[in-house]
């Protein structure tokens, strides 16, 4: 079981690096960066909107994921 979580712990560690600087370089060199593959701010802008209109889910959803990231 640790070997698992700390897997997860570092695969959430390099995401923690790895989504801001997607978002940097989307802002850089604009939507169609070449070597992330996808538009990552309209991405993580439709996630809040979909958080956003999902109601008391999106909140729970929104709270776990807040708990995750903080450990």
């Amino acid at each position: 079981m640790d070997n698992v979580r700390n897997f997860l712990r570092g695969v959430m560690d390099l995401a923690m690096v790895v989504i801001p600087l997607s978002v940097v370089l989307g802002i850089i060199f604009g939507p169609a960066v070449p070597f992330i593959g996808a538009d990552v701010i309209d991405n993580i802008s439709a996630l809040v909107s979909d958080l956003g209109g999902s109601g008391l889910v999106g909140i729970i959803t929104l709270g776990i994921l807040y708990a995750l990231f903080r450990r």
